[in-house]
């Protein structure tokens, strides 16, 4: 028996996860009373109006004991919520446990294992992640700018049931940005990090494709120099645009000749000028729109919202 506290921190994001949640419980109770001295399980009810008491009431008294319940106020984001039940965590390890593995409870022993060879953070990662095109699209532009605009060590196969030690749970907790992406915020921490390979079919949280893409953006914008990368690019190939035209009007007027050597009418251009005008609205309403997802995250931050609101807790 590990002379331990652990904190298992579980959220449940709608009421299907809510239903399998006794059986992960009951999967987790042998392990958790036979190997460590001490546990609490955090539960984090983001607002999904499920029936938690017809749910937990039938399990062992000696592990309800045990059972935390926070209830937040409204529905937040999932890695707000995981926020929720860090801070309430007090064990000398934490482990935040994905509902999709519940009816595998022994990673857990094998993520603290796997802690006691000098690690502070122990996370899963899947061997292979399946999922749609539009999906995967997204998904391997995203990692690829993320590993060539930053100097974050982000692994995209990386889940989110992992195992994190106090004092890197501490460092973790003293960053209290809105703007959250889990992943990121590991990599900033540091600390000696390792991993455990997992098969799965898919994402253990499954987010739609908008969420996806809005987080994509907040992570773009927020940890990577990509767009202000991009901004420079599109500066430098319209001022080569607006030379070349120069040169080429220049040339027509002098030589009636343009750069490609098509005969050309000194006295027109209408046509060459509308497009020269598309073309820099084009670019000027891109600058702005990548400008305002910069502010848009300004505003966010400087606003100082608190990342969840918990309304009750609960004991059984």
């Amino acid at each position: 028996m590990y002379n331990s506290l652990l904190s298992v921190v579980i959220v449940i994001n709608d009421p299907y996860e809510a239903k399998v949640l006794p059986d992960l419980l009951n999967n987790l109770y042998p392990i958790l009373k036979s190997n460590f001295a001490d546990y609490e399980i955090i539960l984090v009810n983001n607002h999904t109006q499920a029936d938690f008491d017809t749910n937990i009431t039938p399990l062992e008294a000696d592990l309800k004991q045990n059972i935390f319940l926070l209830n937040l106020s409204a529905t937040t984001l999932r890695n707000h919520a995981i926020v929720a039940g860090l801070d309430r965590a007090n064990g000398d390890y934490t482990i935040i446990f994905e509902l999709a593995f519940y009816q595998q409870a022994q990673i857990l022993l094998d993520l603290f294992q796997q802690a006691q060879k000098g690690y502070d953070i122990v996370y899963l990662r899947a061997r292979a992640r399946k999922m749609s095109l539009r999906y995967r699209l997204l998904h391997r532009l995203f990692y690829i700018i993320m590993r060539r605009y930053s100097a974050l060590q982000v692994d995209e196969k990386a889940l989110d049931t992992r195992l994190i030690s106090r004092r890197a749970l501490n460092s973790l907790l003293r960053l209290r940005e809105n703007l959250r992406y889990m992943k990121a915020i590991y990599s900033l921490v540091g600390y000696s990090t390792s991993y455990i390979e997992i098969n799965t079919s898919e994402n253990a949280n499954e987010e739609r494709f908008s969420e996806r893409f809005r987080t994509s953006l907040v992570v773009i914008t927020s940890y990577t120099s990509f767009l202000r990368t991009l901004l420079l690019w599109i500066f430098i190939f319209s001022f080569i645009f607006l030379i070349g035209v120069i040169i080429n009007a220049l040339k027509v007027k002098l030589t009636g000749i343009d750069l490609f050597g098509n005969l050309g009418e000194p006295s027109t251009g209408w046509t060459f000028l509308v497009v020269l005008i598309s073309v820099f609205f084009a670019v000027t309403c891109l600058n702005l729109y990548i400008m305002s997802i910069y502010l848009s995250n300004i505003y966010s931050e400087i606003k100082q919202r608190p990342l969840y609101i918990i309304e009750s807790v609960k004991r059984f």
